[in-house]
Parts: structure tokens; sequence; C-alpha cells
């Protein structure tokens, strides 16, 4: 490739070119300079405690006792071998996997109830919202109480329906399906919020065009709503299953610390049991790899789905 003098570009250079021509602009020279101490705030407040529990993840180092012995992948090793988190492993991927799903599809369908044009929809909106609002502590205590066998009409209805021969807090399937069940009555309102606002910036000039050329509404769906969606799905299942994969206080507030994810193993080992404090920081890393891992995903895989698709 040649430029209009007919020399060949210059190719390469990589990340250190790229800072050459940002920092050439005085305009944005001068932008960097001005965010710089806020991002050495941020740097230094979030990356030291993960740098620090890294290192404490090779160690057998104890609260209260900088440095230790170095463990090498002893911590990891024991981590992946040890049952409990195992389950905990396995419970947070069913859980991020089957809430987001459930919560994406019932989402976008209100979301596309709600974007149309009816009497009354403002308040609909409102009151589509109102699970949201609830802290999430409070919804799994509230949940819990129905889901109790003597006193919950949940129970009560799937029992009476034959559906389980058992009380529902009682076994860790169930326990997890009302864990599920819970969390989508809460978050659906956010998704269907975060989805309702991508559909508030399509044109309706396009269906009107749709509809000329003789498009049918699934057709419109598909080849339309959907490709134009893209970026709004993309922010809206990345928060969603950020926030699944971090689950803490609905499992331990709703089973009465049964059920185990990740973050609640992590912290019974650093904090409940000093013991396994290195397995303990072991087990944040991976949770926060995992984490960091899936918004890679998110941005990279499916972000450029979304675009080429744009």
């Amino acid at each position: 490739m040649t430029t209009r003098a007919g020399t060949p570009e210059k190719k390469g250079g990589g990340i250190g070119r790229v800072f050459r021509e940002e920092f050439r602009n005085p305009e944005r020279r001068t932008a960097y300079y001005m965010v710089l101490p806020t991002l050495l705030v941020i740097l230094g407040i979030a990356f030291y405690p993960i740098v620090v529990s890294l290192l404490n993840s090779f160690r057998l180092s104890l609260p209260g006792q900088p440095g230790g012995e170095w463990a090498g992948l002893q911590n990891y090793v024991y981590l992946f071998r040890d049952s409990p988190f195992q389950a905990a492993l396995v419970n947070t991927v069913v859980f991020t996997v089957v809430s987001v799903v459930l919560e994406f599809v019932i989402g976008l369908a209100i979301a596309l109830a709600i974007n149309r044009a009816f009497q009354g929809r403002g308040m609909v909106r409102a009151a589509i919202l109102v699970p949201w609002a609830f802290p999430i502590v409070v919804s799994a205590v509230m949940w819990r109480l129905m889901y109790q066998d003597q006193v919950g009409i949940i129970n009560y209805i799937v029992t009476a329906l034959g559906l389980i021969d058992q009380p529902i807090l009682t076994d860790n399937v169930t326990v997890m399906i009302g864990a599920i069940v819970s969390d989508v009555w809460k978050t659906t309102p956010f998704m269907a919020l975060l989805l309702l606002a991508g559909l508030q910036t399509i044109p309706g000039d396009v269906y009107e065009a749709a509809r000329v050329d003789g498009a049918s509404k699934v057709q419109q769906f598909f080849r339309i709503t959907l490709p134009l969606l893209g970026p709004s799905i993309l922010v809206a299942l990345l928060f969603r299953t950020l926030d699944s994969w971090r689950v803490y206080d609905l499992f331990w507030a709703m089973s009465d610390k049964q059920l185990e994810s990740l973050s609640t193993y992590t912290y019974k080992a650093v904090r409940d049991s000093q013991l396994l404090f290195p397995v303990g920081n072991a087990a944040a890393v991976i949770t926060f790899l995992t984490a960091f891992l899936i918004a890679i995903f998110f941005i990279k895989v499916l972000g450029m789905r979304t675009s080429t698709e744009a």
C-alpha cells in the first residue's frame, strides 16, 4: 500500500506509535493530563488490592502476617480439588447462565410491549420498575418466606400441584431454582429498562419503509429490531452477567447460607477460616479473572459481531 506521494506507507509501531500520535495533538494531550490524577487514584484504589491478592495467592500468608512461605500453585491446586469450591463454581455458572437468559427474554418482551403507544403507558412503566427498587436482601427474605413449608404460598402451591414432594428450602436444587426465580423477578425490570432505551433510538422511518416493502412483523423483528438493538443488548447482557457472576447476598439471605457461590466461598475462606486465607486469595483471583474474561468476551467477540451486523 502506498501514500499519495507514491512512497510506501509505514506499518507497525504498535502501541508506541498510537501513543505518539495521540500526544502530538495538543488538545488530546491536555485531556490526558487532566484525567491523569483521577486515573492514578483509581489505579491506587483498585489495582493495589488486586496485586496484593494475586501475590498472596501464591504464598502461605495469614492475616496480619505479611509475606509468608512461597507456595507456587499449591493454593490453586487445593482450590480446584476442594469439593465446596467445585460446588460453588457450578452454582455460579448455572445461576448466571439461566438467570441472565430468562431476564433477557422476558425483559425484551416487556421492552417491546411498553415501547408501543397506549393509554397509561407511563404508569405501566413505573409499575414495572418497582421490583428493581427493592434491596436485594429484602427481596431475598421476602421470597424465602414464600418458599417456607409452613407459611409459604409458593411452597403450598407447588406441593398441591404435585411438582415437588418435599419443602423447597430443604433441597439444593429447588433452592437454586428459587434463587433464580427471585433474581429474575427483581432484575428483569433493569434489563427491560436498558432494552427500552435502545428501542427508542431506532427511528420509526425504518419500520415504515419495511412495511412499504411488505416485510412482516417477524421479519422486521429479526432484520431491523435485533440488529439495531445490538449495542443495547450487549450492554444489558454484560451488566447482568457480571452482576450475577458475583452473586453473594441473594444466596445467603434466601437460603440461610445453604447455597454457595464463588463470592460466598471467598468470604468464608478469608473471613471465617483464617487457615484458608491463602486459598481465599486464590479464590478471589479466580473470581476476578473469570469476570474479566467474561467482560473481554462480551466486548471483543459479541461487540465485534454487533458492529459488523450494524
